[in-house]
């Protein structure tokens, strides 16, 4: 369910700003975004986990807020950030 050390440092590495980046919107948003595809697909198979799911809603309310945040703050980024992860059709 969780995102290996791997996997977060791959994710880190695509979406940092500079080298030593951990803490910008954008990678906190890709890290977010891949923990609740974790979940999501966790969920598939086990339909009455309601303790994770309340851990995925405050997940993609966080999401929501580093995003508005972002657009707010710079309507490029955000929008890279946006097309780059897929989250809006």
């Amino acid at each position: 369910m969780s995102v290996t050390a791997e996997k977060k440092q791959e994710i880190i590495s695509d979406n940092a700003r500079g080298n030593q980046d951990t803490g910008s919107p954008e990678v906190q948003v890709a890290i977010l975004t891949e923990r609740i595809v974790n979940l999501t697909e966790h969920f598939k198979t086990h339909h009455k986990d309601n303790h994770s799911r309340r851990g995925l809603l405050a997940m993609v309310n966080k999401r929501r807020s580093l995003l508005d945040y972002l657009k707010k703050k710079d309507v490029e980024r955000y929008n890279a950030l946006i097309q780059k992860l897929g989250l809006r059709k």
